[in-house]
């Protein structure tokens, strides 16, 4: 069975909220608003079922009653009365509400609108002691109309009553817990008594990493970073801190996995920087490959290799790939119009350009692309155009310049494209955004500049040129593997056992979808092409932009000042990572969730855990004999991380929408303090009673333990020297984290028995508002600009391999 959803559609959420309360095995894509799977209607619906026997279901409602059936849960009268309310008196009135609300901004109308149908769901719920609809538990009547509801009961502004009744019922759905079958209680079980499988000798990484037979062999790239700036909290989340997360996780899984990235190196941008600080652009790429270098330790980014583009690997390889396009007629020549800026005395690269948007009007667009409406730009077309440098207006000149010949591909472009988005896991912005530009149409694309700092163009009449950064920079990917390892094609030009997955912020998506997979399709060399293409939104500082030079948010060689650890910054960015919308850094709410997840709810829970097992039980796992609650508990917290898995294999990486957080909420800690009260303060209890009371906090605080445990073993890929320090304090063997990822996902028992724990103490700090209010302000452009390189460079680090000089042929 397969289903397709798209993101942002309330009728979906219904869906996938039954699927996940039932329980139900499914294959789940996700797809634009606008592809349709039901052939036979005039246009696409969404959500959409093929059931294994090849029909097709289209009305939210109907698959979810399919999926409670399926279940095994049968459709009361009462459910079928309330899915027909909701579809034929609910939804009309909550379209024209919502219509009101967020188009017109009239939410006082909005919730005059819903008064009546919300008034007349409250009154179905007076006089019923039964916690939901229908029955004592969720039926699919409480699935549907919650997902439904979901607007607008979690929109305060929307005053529609009361609604006492309602809001209760509303709260007891969204909380409830998946429920769990006897069969899944006692699987879990199982697995749990056996315990973790016999502990080898853990496997040190061997370099180089080479694709292997029967393994998952997986590459992992980030969009290489320009190197002529510090890169700014968004840069990181946006690429590399994604790509290690992601790759962290992977490892544990025990994929063969590779993770590469580097420095962009070539291009106007470092010129620029040259000019700007009054050395050579081999210095600035020295420089800033310096700082990228120290940023990205800080931050445990655990790269297999971090490499730069100004090498002679990079200079081949893309002079292979020219002239195997030049040679199969996939180049053209032509004279373009360009914008020079006479103030500056050189040709403007695109970026260097910002103007009107001729398309959509909004006044800051690229001179290669506009952000707003995603659409390519010629520079020349800009309305009223800026050179970025200077500020004066260019001029139009005209140059000889060589093309990719975009058209002649878009065959083979499509239909590689149709394989990849098929089987491959693409965000919907990445689906969007290349559907866009073949929409369009394709147009021949420029890939030579008149600069000097960049990879020859080796042909005698373009000697004064170079290659175009969009042209050039993707194929660091390939040169920078092959400074890692003289056995580079085995991984990039091995499509059939490698999986290629790039990391990236949504601008650089069109390059690295259309433009760079057709310079690998028109070489015709077997080129490992994308298969996984992961693109953020934007991630702002508190609501505005970053800006170095206004000295506006957080830069990566600040962060160490902050005195906040670097766990804690992975963490609250990937809890913000604008996975499906633009978000916001936000100091109070990095405060808020370090304070509350981290220290309060994660961090009390693991000190707790243990600090019993030390205080009470002398250091060591006391007997654990379950009984049925402890049953469930396991098995509830085995099916939480069969969910994590499903996330992170489908690249979703927000920690708390997973397990990290849902788990330290099933955490025993109020059961385990009463256990433990009983048995510090005896009272008149006789001695069995203080036996069995004794005996029963034993087991609960042995479950808690392995329960932090396993939170270590998720926690890995966000906060690697968080998740290692509690397995060191608790002493848990080394293969704990990598067997309860493997494939079956279950929680098992990893500390039994008589297991000797270490030394507890507190993992988190608390953040004072005090101290946020000074972070606050000195990152808010009050200090003014800055160009002060972190105090953690010391030296420049030697490259792995000679750098071979650049310039004139």
């Amino acid at each position: 069975m397969k289903l397709f959803v798209s993101e942002g559609n309330p009728q979906c959420v219904k869906v996938l909220a039954a699927l996940e309360h039932t329980g139900v095995k499914c294959d789940v894509q996700l797809l634009s608003h606008e592809e349709s799977i039901v052939s036979f209607l005039s246009r696409p619906v969404l959500p959409a079922v093929i059931l294994p026997n090849g029909q097709q279901l289209f009305s939210a409602n109907s698959i979810c009653q399919y999926l409670f059936e399926v279940g095994g849960k049968e459709l009361t009268d009462a459910s079928r009365q309330l899915l027909e309310w909701e579809a034929t008196e609910l939804q009309p009135v909550l379209l024209q509400a919502l219509h009101v609300a967020v188009l017109q901004g009239k939410r006082s109308e909005a919730g005059t609108l819903l008064k009546n149908p919300l008034s007349w769901l409250e009154q179905c719920l007076s006089g019923k002691p039964r916690p939901f609809l229908t029955a004592e538990t969720v039926e699919v009547a409480d699935i549907v109309l919650w997902a439904a509801l979901y607007l607008v009961l979690s929109d305060s502004a929307l005053e529609a009553g009361e609604l006492r009744l309602v809001r209760g019922w509303f709260e007891r759905t969204e909380d409830t817990e998946h429920v769990m079958t006897e069969e899944e209680i006692e699987v879990a079980t199982q697995a749990w008594r056996k315990g973790l499988p016999e502990c080898d000798e853990p496997i040190k990484k061997q370099h180089p990493v080479l694709p292997k037979e029967g393994k998952r062999n997986v590459l992992v790239t980030s969009a290489l970073p320009y190197v002529n700036n510090v890169p700014h909290l968004g840069n990181i989340i946006g690429c590399v801190l994604s790509a290690d997360v992601f790759s962290r996780y992977g490892r544990l899984r025990d994929w063969n996995l590779l993770y590469l990235c580097g420095t962009d190196e070539y291009g106007t941008a470092t010129e620029n920087k040259a000019l700007e600080e009054g050395l050579t652009p081999r210095q600035i790429c020295d420089k800033y490959f310096a700082v990228h270098s120290a940023i990205y330790e800080w931050f445990q980014i655990d790269f297999d290799y971090f490499g730069r583009t100004t090498t002679q690997q990079q200079t081949e390889i893309s002079q292979d790939i020219f002239f195997r396009l030049y040679e199969r007629g996939f180049l053209q020549e032509d004279i373009v119009e360009q914008l020079r800026c006479e103030n500056c005395q050189r040709f403007l690269a695109d970026r260097f350009v910002e103007g009107v948007c001729p398309n959509c009007k909004y006044p800051e667009a690229r001179g290669d692309q506009c952000d707003k409406c995603g659409r390519l730009i010629n520079a020349v077309e800009l309305k009223d155009p800026l050179c970025k440098v200077c500020g004066q207006t260019p001029v139009i000149r005209t140059s000889k310049h060589l093309f990719l010949d975009l058209p002649k591909l878009e065959g083979d472009l499509e239909a590689w494209l149709e394989q990849t988005l098929n089987t491959g896991d693409w965000t919907a912005n990445a689906k969007q955004i290349t559907r866009s530009w073949i929409r369009d149409g394709l147009k021949p694309r420029c890939i030579t500049r008149d600069l000097k700092w960049g990879t020859p163009v080796p042909l005698p009449e373009y000697s004064e040129k170079v290659f175009y950064v969009w042209f050039d920079a993707p194929i660091g990917y390939l040169s920078i593997t092959a400074n890692y390892t003289s056995e580079w094609e085995k991984w990039w030009k091995n499509p059939q056992q490698v999986e290629l997955y790039n990391f990236m912020a949504k601008d650089n998506v069109p390059f690295h979808s259309v433009v760079f997979p057709c310079s690998l399709l028109g070489a015709q060399d077997n080129y490992t092409l994308v298969n996984h293409l992961i693109a953020t939104e934007y991630l702002n500082y508190e609501d505005t932009k970053f800006s170095k030079s206004r000295g506006v948010g957080v830069f990566g060689d600040m962060a160490k000042d902050t005195g906040i650890p670097s766990d804690v910054w992975r963490f609250y960015l990937t809890y913000v990572r604008p996975e499906g919308q633009d978000s916001s850094f936000s100091w109070a709410d990095l405060a808020l969730k370090n304070n509350s997840e981290l220290l309060n709810n994660l961090g009390n829970f693991i000190n707790r855990a243990g600090m019993f097992v030390s205080k009470f039980f002398n250091g060591c796992v006391p007997e654990i004999v379950l009984q049925d609650e402890d049953k469930r508990l396991i098995a509830q917290v085995s099916w939480e991380l069969k969910q994590y898995i499903q996330l992170l294999d489908k690249v979703r990486t927000l920690p708390t929408k997973g397990f990290v957080m849902p788990s330290s909420a099933f955490s025993t800690s109020p059961v385990m303090a009463t256990s433990i009260f009983r048995v510090m303060n005896p009272g008149r209890r006789s001695k069995e009673e203080k036996r069995t009371g004794k005996k029963r906090a034993g087991t609960v605080t042995g479950v808690s333990v392995n329960v932090a445990c396993l939170l270590s073993a998720v926690l890995e890929p966000y906060m690697p020297t968080v998740s290692q320090t509690i397995r060191a304090q608790l002493q848990a063997p080394d293969n704990c984290a990598s067997a309860m990822l493997g494939a079956e996902g279950y929680f098992l028992r990893s500390l039994p028995t008589g297991h000797q724990i270490g030394t507890v103490r507190p993992l988190f700090q608390k953040l004072e508002t005090e101290q946020i209010e000074i972070l606050r302000k000195k990152f808010g452009g009050q200090q003014g600009p800055s160009n002060k390189i972190s105090t953690t460079e010391t030296k420049l680090p030697t490259a792995a391999e000679p750098i071979a000089s650049q310039g004139k042929k």
